[in-house]
């Protein structure tokens, strides 16, 4: 399934549509890396672990989407796949998976727009007619 990217008044939206939730929150992190970075120039070298937890689908989107700018910052790399797994914890949900990526060429990777945080504008994950997507805007 794929991801999109919609205008936002000051920055820009990301949007994964997927046919379950794990696929929907993997294109729309693939949204967002793709604002970095030509992805098709990310090979998926190294796994990058995380694990998110929060109360809703929605604080757990923008926890997952900032988990991955912290290991962008902390690791040095762009990531191009996502797998994960998201299971109800408790009264909440937590996503634990593995980012693939390599560690950030500047030459190679053709930087693109600094992505500096993901916010709850905008944000929404729902389900349509069998289909998954999760959305949200990010800083740029």
């Amino acid at each position: 399934m794929p991801y999109e990217l919609f205008p936002h008044p000051s920055d820009m939206g990301v949007r994964g549509i997927g046919a379950t939730l794990e696929e929907a929150f993997a294109e729309a992190a693939r949204a967002m890396f793709s604002l970095m970075a030509d992805l098709e120039r990310v090979e998926a070298k190294e796994a990058v672990p995380f694990a998110v937890a929060a109360e809703s689908l929605e604080d757990l989107f923008v926890r997952f989407l900032a988990e991955l700018l912290f290991l962008r910052d902390t690791q040095g790399m762009l990531f191009s796949r996502f797998q994960l797994r998201i299971a109800r914890e408790g009264e909440g949900f937590r996503a634990s998976g593995q980012a693939w990526g390599e560690k950030f060429d500047p030459v190679k990777h053709r930087a693109g727009i600094d992505v500096k945080a993901a916010t709850y504008n905008w944000v929404k994950v729902e389900e349509r007619d069998g289909t998954w997507i999760a959305q949200g805007v990010v800083d740029v």
